[in-house]
């Protein structure tokens, strides 16, 4: 395997590892102020990170590549209001998205189609992601400081359910991820 794409596919292992680890810490954070629909969602989102991780880690071993997992930051205790904790989370999908297209255009030039199929998977995924996000900030931002309307939302978002394996999760955007 070519170690420049070996290199930018553990940049990408590394992203989604601290993807994972961000919105796990998130989800703590909105247990920890009894949003507890925000807190599942967010669990659920650092899941569906943590399988975005082992399934670049799986492609590079199958490639003959070397994985090479590095240290994780500290990741904050304190996110916010729950609209700024979604905020951060619509902030950090497109940095992901600007990662992965970045890639994306390394990999076409470096030829190498098999991993650009892997990675252009994840730039379609990333689509629904920012649009996820952005559905749930734009409902934060209506229910404003609405505790009623926030209340809603919460138990709404609590409502996501785990993607199937290899697959999208179903159901709308704002209760899934």
């Amino acid at each position: 395997m070519n170690e420049q794409i070996q290199k930018l596919l553990n940049n990408l292992i590394q992203l989604e590892h601290v993807s994972s680890t961000l919105y796990l810490a998130m989800s703590n954070y909105m247990n920890r102020l009894n949003y507890k629909g925000m807190g599942s969602w967010l669990r659920l989102q650092s899941e569906e990170e943590r399988t975005h991780m082992l399934k670049l880690i799986d492609y590079l071993v199958d490639r003959g590549g070397t994985v090479e997992l590095s240290s994780l930051p500290a990741q904050p205790s304190e996110f916010g209001t729950p609209l700024e904790t979604f905020q951060k989370v619509l902030e950090h999908e497109k940095f992901v998205t600007n990662s992965y297209r970045q890639a994306f255009q390394f990999i076409s030039q470096a030829n190498d189609p098999q991993t650009l199929v892997i990675v252009q998977d994840f730039l379609r995924e990333q689509v629904d992601e920012e649009a996820q996000a952005q559905t749930i900030v734009d409902r934060l931002k209506i229910a404003q400081n609405n505790p009623a309307a926030i209340f809603i939302l919460d138990q709404e978002l609590g409502q996501r359910k785990a993607a199937p394996a290899g697959g999208a999760p179903a159901g709308g955007a704002a209760a899934q991820g």
